[in-house]
């Protein structure tokens, strides 16, 4: 089971994170997300059903940790999709939309506080109620969708703990967005563009990626660009493009890093004279 999930994941995240250095969040490129991972979604399932578990212990393991993985993906990019279709003009009414999504998370933890301290503790007590299907009790924070779904392929809460992800990285995406908008309102009033070439900015932002010194190197190189187009008035446009361009050079492909180690060098240099 493992290796089957393992490959199938793997190469989920790897498409995914090809659509997203290629494309912004668009509508379009979140379409093709959410189908891919349905897709996937769809392999692991039919693999289930054929193979089955080895034991009790694997289909714990499996509902528990490695399901609500691929749902939480699902539920992610479905939000971001209705996030992004629905956001308003103007700033105050984006804050407003934005504010608005993040207490419907709130609501969601308030709803489900006693489940997410049994998750969030790492407590297995009762995971053959929660993780084996067929074993649902009513009693147990169980959820009406739980009716709904296909009981060959679901328990009563493998669907609540990829809710509880899936919200984790629908709050970053959010406050994320309200930092931005914060951020083009901080670089109006500070008015610090960037003179350089495009082409320099990028390399530089490929480097500090590369070297991991933001967010201890979690920072998602999206993320990192809106943040220096923000705060240096300047809009890179397809910038993977042109990362790619810097590859293909023949001869100093860092130039604009090697400049600046030079030019830095020299200026110590005039100060220490």
């Amino acid at each position: 089971m493992d290796k089957f999930y393992n490959k199938r994941v793997y190469q989920l995240e790897m498409d995914i994170k090809k659509i997203e250095i290629e494309n912004d969040h668009s509508l379009q490129s979140t379409e093709r997300i959410i189908s891919l991972t349905l897709e996937c979604l769809s392999q692991i399932k039919e693999f289930v059903l054929k193979k089955g578990f080895k034991d009790i212990s694997e289909e714990v393991y499996f509902f528990k940790y490695q399901k609500p993985v691929i749902v939480a993906k699902l539920i992610y990019y479905n939000a971001v999709y209705k996030i992004e279709a629905k956001k308003p003009y103007g700033e105050k009414q984006v804050k407003k939309h934005l504010t608005e999504e993040l207490k419907k998370l709130k609501k969601f933890f308030d709803r489900n506080i006693e489940f997410y301290k049994y998750y969030r503790s790492n407590h297995t007590y009762i995971d053959e109620k929660f993780f084996v299907r067929g074993n649902h009790d009513i009693k147990l924070w169980l959820d009406t969708y739980y009716f709904e779904t296909d009981h060959n392929f679901s328990t009563s809460h493998d669907y609540k703990v990829a809710k509880i992800l899936a919200n984790d990285l629908i709050q970053v995406y959010i406050e994320s967005q309200l930092y931005q908008n914060n951020q083009e309102k901080s670089v109006d009033n500070l008015a610090i563009n960037w003179t350089g070439s495009k082409a320099s900015l990028i390399e530089l932002i490929y480097a500090l990626h590369s070297q991991g010194v933001l967010n201890n190197g979690n920072a998602d190189i999206k993320l990192i660009v809106k943040m220096f187009e923000s705060n240096f008035n300047i809009d890179l446009g397809d910038f993977y493009h042109t990362f790619m361009e810097l590859k293909s050079r023949k001869i100093n492909r860092t130039k604009f890093i090697d400049n600046l180690r030079d030019t830095l060098i020299k200026k110590m240099d005039e100060q220490e004279g």
